[in-house]
């Protein structure tokens, strides 16, 4: 005769459903604050290039289709350029200024740039797309 024990003891289960939930609403939360968090940019069409440029970013200037200056986000003038560069150099022991130039920019326009760069004595990166492979 077979006897069988009644009082089995079950392994204790864990409910994870709603745990999957929260991590899913925590992922959504930080994609979409990941996208809003560089305020400091201003939609421009690059050129590509090769190599990707990288230096210690000190200030960027830009200017948009429109030949509009702008340094980080305000809109300044070319006679007010230097003037507006100059805060953010402050004691930095190796400035530089990146370019973001939109592609249909004449050169004049970015060699205006470069030239005050070069009164302000600082270093010039110009910001390219990288090359689609």
């Amino acid at each position: 005769m077979k006897i069988t024990r009644r009082n089995k003891k079950h392994a204790a289960e864990i409910y994870t459903h709603s745990m999957s939930d929260i991590l899913f609403f925590l992922l959504f939360f930080f994609l979409l604050a990941a996208t809003l968090a560089n305020p400091n940019v201003i939609k421009l069409t690059l050129p590509k290039a090769d190599t990707n440029t990288s230096a210690k970013q000190t200030v960027v200037v830009s200017i948009d289709a429109q030949k509009n200056f702008y340094v980080a986000t305000k809109l300044t003038p070319y006679e007010g350029l230097e003037d507006a560069i100059k805060p953010y150099l402050g004691n930095q022991t190796d400035p530089a200024i990146v370019i973001n130039a939109d592609k249909t920019v004449p050169i004049e326009e970015v060699v205006k740039v470069m030239n005050v760069a070069k009164n302000l004595k600082v270093k010039v990166v110009l910001a390219t797309k990288p090359l689609d492979k």
